[in-house]
């Protein structure tokens, strides 16, 4: 399936019902909702919205993830971080493997980018194929 060469999307888009795990909610009744904007074409990568309301769960990261708040704040603390609060304009970059604990305080609203970390061979192998076709398409 060819994906359009350039996608638009809006922030302000009806999102659904995206619960977090029941066993990581750690206090209140957060209730998380979300859209997919786009997808990669391997499949590998989206970029989504993601709301939530007041509560506290924890949130292991299965592939990275990079955020941008775009409403409300979160506290967030891991074993390698104090508690600190982020808010609209914060840039929040999570490896795979990280694990946090979110304190929603109000609302909080973000965009997200997801990525799956290709293998350092495979990457490189990908970075080399790119090149090429850019050179060839010239």
């Amino acid at each position: 399936m060819q994906l359009p060469l350039i996608e638009a999307g809006h922030c302000h888009v009806d999102l659904t019902a995206s619960p977090v795990e029941p066993s990581w909610v750690l206090e209140g009744n957060p209730e998380a909702r979300s859209h997919v904007l786009s997808t990669s074409a391997c499949g590998t990568a989206k970029t989504m919205i993601w709301s939530c309301t007041e509560g506290k769960f924890n949130w292991y990261y299965d592939l990275e993830e990079t955020i941008v708040i775009i409403e409300g704040s979160v506290v967030l603390e891991s074993e390698s971080m104090p508690p600190k609060r982020y808010g609209v304009g914060d840039v929040i970059v999570f490896r795979r493997g990280a694990h946090a604990k979110w304190h929603v305080e109000g609302f909080v609203k973000k965009v997200a980018f997801l990525r799956l970390n290709n293998p350092l061979p495979l990457g490189f192998a990908i970075r080399a194929v790119n090149k090429l076709r850019s050179l060839i398409a010239r």
